[in-house]
C-alpha cells in the first residue's frame, strides 16, 4: 500500500492480473480460430476453382448448361438429372443468366456465404446460460466444423442449394421475430425439401400452432403455385415419383442414407420393403417428434431443431450426402454422466460428418452394412435412442469429475511442458478408444500413401535410389547382412515358416494386446504408453514422407527371396503393387521393429516381475530377426524404428511429465471412495 502510495497509483486488485493475462489468452485463441476458418474457406475455394471444369459443380452446370433445367421447354425429370421439387426449378429459373455468367466463382463464394451464416446462427443458438468463453469461441469453431464437413464440401463440389433450407429452418427457429414470418421460412424451406415438413409438428406440440400452422400454408401456397406454372413437371415429381422417389442416381447406392436406401441395400424390395419402410419412418419420425418436444421444452431448442433434422433424413426417401447436414448440430447434445464421457458423442459426430466412412470402421466383410450406413446410423441414433441429458439433470453442467493422478516431480525445472496434460486414474472410455485408435490407424495410411504421390507404386526410382545409399551405408560399417540372413534362413524350411508366420501375424497382434491390458489393469499406465505410441508413430510418418526407401526385397539385382509375399517380376513397372501394402517404400523407420520394442520396452517398465520382462524384450529381437530374415528391412530401418520409439517416449517425458504409474499405484482408498460413491448413486 505505501508503494502505491508513493507511485501515485491505486493498488492494483488482487488477481486483476490474472484476469487480464486469461482475457488476452481468449484473445488469441479466438483470432487464431477465425483464421483457421478463414484458412479453410479459402482451401475449399482452391479446391473447387482449381478443378477442370466438367469435374466440378457438375449438378450446377447440369441445370444451367444448354439443356439444362433452366433452359428446357419440356418436363425438368426427363432432360436433367434436377431432383429437387418443382418449386426449386421455378425459383431457379430467374438465375440462368446469373449462374452462366458467375457459373464458378459466384456460386461458390454465395455458398460460403451461406455457410458462414449458418455458423454464426448455430452459435447464437447454443442452450443458455453459456460462458462467455464458449460465447465468443462459438461461432469461429462453428464455422471450421461446417467447412471441414462432408455435406458442406459435397454442395461445394456439386453445386447444390441443400444448405439454403438448413439456414432457413434455423433462422425461423432463432432469428426472426414473430411467428408467422417463422413459419413462412420453415414452409419455404419445405417447399424446397419436403421432409422438412416434419418442423410443423414441432412446432405445433411446442405451442407455436401460428407458427406451424404459417409453416404449412406457407408449404402448400410455394406447391401449388410451382404446380400452375408446371403443372406438367409437379404430377411427375409428386405422383409418378411420389415425393421423388426415384430421381437422380439408384436409390440403393451409398451416396443415399436413408432407411430406404439401407432397406435396399439390404436385399429387400417390392411391396415388403415399401411397407417395412413406411412402418419403421412413421416410428421414427413420431419418437424424433416427441424427443425433439422434450428437449424443446427443456430448452434445448437447437438439440431439439437438430433431432428432427436427424429424423427426417432417416424417414426421407433420398438423403443424399450434401442433405445430411442436420447430423452436425446434434454434437450440441450432452452424453454421459462422467466428464471422461462427455468427449464421446460430439467425436463422434464430428468425425462421421468429417471423415469417409472407410476411415471409420476396418474394411472388413462382417462391418460393411455398419460401414454402408454409419451416417444413417449416427442420424437415427440422435433422433431415437440417444440418452441426451436434460438441463434439469445434476449432471447436465456438473458431471462426476475426473480423479486425477498426483504429478510426479520431474528432473528438470520445465518438464512438464503441457502441465494441463495430468495423469487419469480412471480407464478412458472405451469407445473412444477404439474409434481414436481406428481413425488414427486410417490417417497413417493415408500419409503413408501420401508420401509416394498417392499411388502405391509411386516414388519406385527415389525409394531404390535410397535403398542404394543405405546398402553403402551398411557395407562401410560393415552390418550388410541382410543377404546372408535372408538366403540362410530360406535353407531351413521350417524356420522360414516360423519367421514369415511371426512377421505377418505379431506386428498388430502384440501392440494391441499390450495396450488391451494396460488398459484394463493399468489405466494411467495405458495413457503414458499410448502417448508415446502415438508420438512414435507420428515422427515415423515424417520419416516415411521425407526418406522413401525401398526394402531389400524390392531392390533389383540384390537377390533377395521375398519369403512372405513371394517371387516378384521386377520387370514389371509395377511390381511393387504385388502386394497389400499401402506404400511399400516405407521402410523407414521400421514400425515393424519400433513398435515391437514400444512393446518390450512398455512391458519391462511396467511388468512387476522379472520373467515377465524377459519374456516382452524377447518380442522385438525376435522382431528384428524377422525383418531382415523375410528381406523386408534393413539394419539402418531397425535403428530408426528404434530412435522414432525412445522419442516417443521422450516426447511423452518432456509434455506430459514423468510417467504416473507409481503415483497411481499408491492412491489411498480414501482418495478413490468419493468417486466410487458418486458412480455408484448415479
Amino acid at each position: 500500500m505505501a508503494d502505491a502510495e508513493q507511485s501515485g497509483r491505486p493498488a492494483e486488485p488482487f488477481g486483476a492480473a490474472a484476469v487480464d493475462t486469461a482475457r488476452a489468452r481468449l484473445r488469441m485463441a479466438r483470432l487464431g480460430l477465425w483464421l483457421v476458418a478463414a484458412v479453410l474457406a479459402v482451401r475449399q475455394v482452391a479446391v473447387v476453382l482449381g478443378t477442370p471444369r466438367g469435374e466440378r459443380l457438375t449438378d450446377l452446370e447440369t441445370w444451367v448448361g444448354p439443356n439444362g433445367v433452366l433452359h428446357v421447354n419440356g418436363s425438368l425429370y426427363d432432360s436433367t438429372r434436377f431432383t429437387g421439387t418443382p418449386f426449386g426449378g421455378l425459383v431457379l429459373k430467374p438465375l440462368t443468366r446469373a449462374a452462366e455468367q458467375a457459373l464458378g466463382w459466384g456460386w461458390t463464394f454465395g455458398t460460403l456465404l451461406l455457410v458462414a451464416a449458418l455458423g454464426l446462427v448455430v452459435a447464437r443458438a447454443l442452450p443458455q446460460p453459456v460462458s462467455r468463453r464458449t460465447s465468443l469461441l462459438a461461432a469461429p469453431v462453428a464455422i471450421s466444423l461446417l467447412m471441414l464437413s462432408l455435406p458442406v464440401r459435397n454442395t461445394l463440389w456439386l453445386g447444390q442449394t441443400s444448405i439454403i433450407p438448413v439456414l432457413l429452418v434455423l433462422l425461423g427457429c432463432f432469428v426472426v421475430r414473430g411467428r408467422h414470418a417463422g413459419g413462412a421460412l420453415i414452409g419455404l424451406a419445405a417447399a424446397l425439401q419436403p421432409t422438412v415438413l416434419l418442423f410443423a409438428p414441432l412446432l405445433w406440440f411446442t405451442g407455436r400452432r401460428r407458427a406451424a400452422a404459417t409453416a404449412g400454408a406457407s408449404f402448400l401456397a410455394c406447391t401449388l403455385l410451382a404446380w400452375a406454372a408446371m403443372p406438367h413437371d409437379s404430377y411427375t415429381y409428386w405422383v409418378h415419383h411420389m415425393a421423388g422417389v426415384g430421381l437422380g442416381g439408384r436409390a440403393d447406392a451409398l451416396g443415399n442414407q436413408s432407411l430406404h436406401g439401407a432397406l435396399l441395400r439390404f436385399g429387400l424390395s417390392g411391396p415388403l420393403e415399401i411397407a417395412l419402410f413406411l412402418t419403421l419412418g412413421a416410428a421414427v419420425a413420431a419418437l424424433g417428434i416427441r424427443r425433439a418436444v422434450r428437449y424443446a421444452r427443456d430448452g434445448q431448442l437447437l438439440l431439439a431443431v437438430a433431432i428432427t433434422g436427424c429424423a427426417a433424413i432417416v424417414v426421407s426417401p433420398t438423403t443424399w450426402q450434401h442433405q445430411l447436414l442436420w447430423v452436425l448440430p446434434a454434437v450440441v447434445g450432452r452424453v454421459g454422466k462422467r466428464a471422461s464421457d462427455r468427449y464421446v458423442w460430439p467425436v463422434a459426430v464430428i468425425l462421421v460428418m468429417t471423415l469417409p466412412a472407410k476411415m471409420m470402421l476396418p474394411d472388413m466383410a462382417a462391418l460393411y452394412p455398419l460401414r454402408d450406413n454409419v451416417v444413417l446410423l449416427a442420424a437415427l441414433a440422435a433422433a431415437t435412442v440417444m440418452p441426451f441429458l436434460s438441463r434439469t439433470s445434476p449432471y447436465y453442467r456438473t458431471p462426476i469429475p475426473t480423479q486425477y493422478a498426483a504429478p510426479v516431480p520431474a528432473r528438470w525445472k520445465h518438464v512438464p511442458l503441457l502441465p494441463f496434460l495430468r495423469r487419469v486414474l480412471t480407464r478412458p472410455n472405451l469407445l473412444l478408444e477404439l474409434l481414436l485408435i481406428r481413425v488414427t490407424y486410417a490417417a497413417y495410411q493415408q500419409v503413408r500413401l501420401a508420401a509416394t504421390g498417392g499411388t502405391i507404386s509411386g516414388g519406385r526410382e527415389r525409394a531404390e535410389a535410397h535403398g542404394r545409399e543405405i546398402l553403402d551405408i551398411e557395407r562401410f560399417l560393415h552390418i550388410d547382412i541382410e543377404h546372408w540372413a535372408n538366403h540362410a534362413v530360406v535353407e531351413v524350411g521350417w524356420l522360414r515358416d516360423f519367421f514369415d508366420f511371426y512377421y505377418t501375424s505379431f506386428h498388430f497382434a502384440v501392440p494391441l494386446s499390450v495396450l488391451a491390458v494396460l488398459y484394463w489393469r493399468r489405466p494411467v499406465d495405458y495413457r503414458w504408453a499410448r502417448s508415446s505410441l502415438g508420438f512414435a508413430t507420428l515422427l515415423a510418418l515424417v520419416g516415411f514422407w521425407l526418406y522413401p526407401l525401398a526394402p531389400p526385397r524390392l531392390m533389383p539385382g540384390l537377390g533377395i527371396i521375398d519369403t512372405v509375399h513371394g517371387v516378384q517380376d521386377f520387370t514389371q513397372p509395377d511390381y511393387g503393387t504385388l502386394t497389400s501394402l499401402t506404400n511399400q517404400y516405407a521402410a523407414m523407420p521400421s514400425l515393424h521393429f519400433g513398435w515391437s520394442l514400444w512393446c518390450g520396452l512398455a512391458i519391462a517398465i511396467v511388468a512387476p516381475k522379472w520373467w515377465m520382462k524377459a519374456l516382452g524384450l524377447l518380442h522385438p529381437l525376435f522382431t528384428f530377426s524377422a525383418i531382415v530374415a523375410t528381406g523386408n528391412h534393413w539394419i539402418l530401418d531397425a535403428l530408426g524404428g528404434a530412435a522414432v520409439v525412445l522419442a516417443g517416449f521422450g516426447l511423452a517425458y518432456v509434455l506430459q511429465g514423468p510417467r504416473a504409474g507409481s503415483a497411481a499405484a499408491t492412491a489411498t482408498k480414501d482418495e478413490l471412495e468419493p468417486q466410487k460413491e458418486r458412480t455408484a448413486s448415479a
